[in-house]
């Protein structure tokens, strides 16, 4: 009797052993970086994330505004806005109050600079 409950025991432990491959289970989105552009997909998330700071006066972001195409063309070109969204380069890491953007929203940007920085 011993012995079969050991095994009926055994039996149901291993079975509840059983783990699913987590890319089937929880398929990650691909990052569609066709078709980038600065009006659609950079300002969006610019909007989504920095606007609360970084719009109008920009009081609360350090007089720095990114609402406008030309000082986010600036930022990108001295290499700030990659550094603080990337958090790296010794600025200050972006969003300050809170986590790193997507890895999604950040190709999408770096897309866009690698394409030249249209204004589209």
């Amino acid at each position: 009797m011993r012995y079969i409950f050991g095994l009926i025991l055994f039996v149901l432990c291993a079975s509840g052993c059983y783990y699913d491959h987590a890319d089937l289970v929880y398929p990650q989105t691909a990052c569609n970086l066709t078709g980038v552009t600065y009006s659609v997909s950079v300002k969006t998330i610019l909007s989504s994330n920095c606007y609360t700071c970084h719009s109008g006066s920009a009081v609360a972001g350090g007089g720095i505004a990114l609402d406008n195409y030309t000082i986010v063309k600036a930022y990108v070109t001295n290499g700030q806005l990659m550094n603080s969204i990337n958090r790296t380069g010794g600025i200050p890491a972006m969003p300050l109050s809170g986590s790193q953007l997507g890895s999604c929203e950040i190709q999408t940007i770096q897309a866009w600079i690698n394409s030249g920085t249209p204004n589209n």
